[in-house]
C-alpha cells in the first residue's frame, strides 16, 4: 500500500515526530511516502534528522522528502497534516500583549478572544494559499487534516473558500474523556462518551459505565478530587452553572467566556499556576518562548536520546493517524471530528464547524445526527460562533468593519471593554500585524494614521496581567532537562512561522 502524505508546517518538531510515529505504527504503511515542508529551513532540518533516524532505527527504509517549497511538497499527496503557525511568536506576542494594555487578560489567545480573532486573520489569509497549491498540486481525492488553531475559524474558511475537504482534529476530547475516568477511579476504556459542540467548547453531554449514567454524579465526583479541585475551577463551575463537563482546559475556557477574566483582582480565584494550562496570564506564549529556545539548544541531545518505537502501545491519541488508517484499510475507527455541521447538531448553525463523534472506514468519514444540545451548552457555542463567523468572513474579505464586529461580539473583550477601546486596540492589533495581513492593507494605513494623529484614550502598557510568570532561561530549564523537555513537547504545535505570499 503506497500513498503520500504531506507536513505542512513540519518544523513542529515534537508534533510532527509523534503524528509520523503514529501512521508508521500501521503495518500496512510502510511503503508510504512522506514530505515534510517548513519555512523555517533550520527546523525542517531538525524535524527531518530526527524522523529519519527514527524511521531507520525501526527498519524502515521510507526516505523523507524535505523542502521549504510547499507546492512540490504537496506534489500528488493525498493526505496533508497542516500545523502552521502563521507569525510565530512575534506575532503571537501582540495577540497577547496589545490586550492586556486594555485589561483583557488572556491566558492562550490563539481559539476566540482578541488573540484568537486575530490569529484566525492572519493564519486564514494564509490557509487559503495553501488550499489553493492542494487544488492545484496534491491528488484529485486529497483530505486536508488540520490541526492549527484558531481550529474552527481555520476550518471553516478551508471548506467555504478554500475549495478543499477539510477536517479539523484536536485532542481535548481525549484529555477530558480521561478526566472524567479519574474521578470516579476507572480507566478510560471502561467510560464511554458522547461529546458534542464547537471545538474548545464541547460538552460530554453523555457519560456513562457499563450502561450506568455518570453525567448526574460528575459535579461532586470533580469537587471532591484532590486535584481537578483545584486546577479546573472554572471548568468545574462550567458544570455547576450548566450541568455539562466542558472539554477545555481551565486556562482556555476561562477566556472564552465573560464571567471569569473580566477582573483583575478575581482571576486568581479561579486559577491555578502549578501548569500554564490551568490560567496564568500569557501562559502559553511563555512556554512557547521557552519551548522555541529549548529546541535550538537542546536538539543535539535529542539525537542521542532511544528512537521512538513504532509500535502499537506507543501509538499516540490524536485522531490524525486513525482516520488514515481507517480509510486505507477500512477498519473502524471512532473519534471527535470538525467538521461543517450541515444538521449534525440541530441547534447550532448549519454552517457552523462542529465537533462531535464520526466514524471512519474505506466508506469515508461518517457523522451520526446528534440532534439538540441542551439550551444552555447551545447557548455558549452559539455566542462563540457568531464571534467565529464575523472573523472569517472578516479575514477572506479583508473587512475590518466585520473584524470589529467580532471583537464587540467576543465574550470576554466585551465583557471588559467599551466601543472606543474596542476601535483603538484593533487599531494597535492591524497595525502590529501588518505583514502578516495583505488582505487589510487599506484599513491598516487608515490604522496608523488614526494611531498616530487622533488623541488615543490611555491603556496601560505596563500591565503584567493577574498571574504572569517569567519566562525561564536555557540555564534555569537546563537543570531540570526533562521538565524542559514535557514543556517544549506541550508548546511544539504549530511552532513553524509561515510568510505572507
Amino acid at each position: 500500500m503506497s500513498f503520500k502524505v504531506s507536513f505542512i508546517g513540519a518544523g513542529s518538531i515534537g508534533f510532527t515526530r509523534g503524528l509520523l510515529r503514529d501512521l508508521l505504527t500501521v503495518s500496512e504503511f510502510k511503503n508510504i511516502e512522506v514530505s515534510f515542508m517548513d519555512i523555517n529551513s533550520t527546523n525542517l532540518e531538525m524535524a527531518t534528522e530526527l524522523c529519519q533516524r527514527d524511521i531507520k532505527e525501526n527498519g524502515l527504509n521510507i526516505q523523507i522528502q524535505a523542502t521549504t517549497d510547499r507546492r512540490e511538497a504537496l506534489k500528488d499527496a493525498k493526505y496533508v497534516f497542516c500545523t502552521i503557525r502563521m507569525g510565530g511568536l512575534e506575532a503571537f506576542a501582540t495577540d497577547v500583549d496589545i490586550p492586556l494594555k486594555y485589561g483583557v487578560d488572556q491566558c492562550v489567545g490563539d481559539t476566540l478572544c482578541a488573540g484568537g480573532i486575530m490569529y484566525g486573520q492572519r493564519g486564514i489569509a494564509e490557509m487559503l494559499n495553501i488550499c489553493r497549491d492542494i487544488r492545484e498540486m496534491a491528488a484529485p481525492d486529497v483530505l486536508l487534516l488540520n490541526y492549527s488553531n484558531p481550529m474552527a475559524m481555520l476550518t471553516w474558511a478551508c471548506n467555504k473558500y478554500g475549495g478543499v475537504r477539510t477536517i479539523g482534529l484536536c485532542h481535548g476530547v481525549q484529555h477530558g474523556h480521561g478526566q472524567i475516568a479519574d474521578v470516579y477511579g476507572l480507566k478510560k476504556s471502561e467510560v464511554d462518551i458522547i461529546c458534542a459542540g464547537i471545538n474548545h467548547q464541547t460538552w460530554y453531554i453523555s457519560a456513562s459505565h457499563k450502561g450506568k449514567d455518570l453525567t448526574g454524579g460528575l459535579l461532586e465526583a470533580f469537587e471532591n478530587h484532590p486535584e481537578f479541585s483545584r486546577t479546573e475551577k472554572v471548568r468545574i463551575d462550567m458544570l455547576r452553572r450548566f450541568g455539562y463537563y466542558s472539554t477545555e482546559s481551565n486556562g482556555h475556557l476561562s477566556e472564552y467566556v465573560p464571567w471569569y477574566r473580566k477582573r483583575s483582582d478575581e482571576i486568581m480565584d479561579w486559577i491555578d499556576l502549578g501548569s500554564w494550562i490551568n490560567g496564568e496570564t500569557g501562559g502559553y506564549l511563555r512556554v512557547c518562548t521557552e519551548g522555541r529556545n529549548w529546541f535550538e539548544t537542546d536538539f543535539p541531545n535529542w539525537m542521542k536520546d532511544s528512537a521512538l518505537e513504532y509500535t502499537v502501545e506507543n501509538r499516540g491519541e490524536e485522531h490524525g493517524s486513525f482516520i488514515i488508517e481507517g480509510l486505507e484499510t477500512g477498519r473502524v475507527y471512532r473519534g471527535h471530528f470538525n467538521t461543517v455541521n450541515n444538521g449534525v447538531i440541530s441547534n447550532l448553525p448549519d454552517d457552523a464547524i462542529i465537533e462531535a463523534p464520526g466514524y471512519v472506514d474505506r466508506n469515508g468519514i461518517s457523522m451520526p445526527i446528534v440532534g439538540e444540545l441542551p439550551l444552555g451548552a447551545a447557548a455558549v457555542c452559539n455566542v462563540s460562533i457568531s464571534v467565529q463567523r464575523l472573523a472569517v468572513e472578516a479575514a477572506v474579505h479583508g473587512d475590518d468593519k466585520l473584524l470589529r464586529q467580532a471583537f464587540m461580539m467576543d465574550p470576554l473583550v466585551g465583557a471588559v471593554c467599551n466601543p472606543k477601546e474596542i476601535w483603538q486596540m484593533v487599531d494597535e492589533m492591524l497595525a502590529a500585524g501588518e505583514q502578516w495581513l495583505p488582505q487589510y492593507s487599506e484599513a491598516i494605513a487608515k490604522a496608523k494614521e488614526r494611531l498616530a494623529s487622533e488623541e488615543l484614550i490611555p491603556t496601560n502598557a505596563n500591565n503584567e496581567g493577574a498571574a504572569r510568570l517569567k519566562v525561564k532561561t536555557v540555564d534555569e530549564m537546563m537543570q531540570e532537562r526533562e521538565a524542559a523537555n514535557k514543556n517544549a513537547g506541550e508548546s511544539d504545535k504549530g511552532k513553524g512561522r509561515e510568510k505572507v505570499h
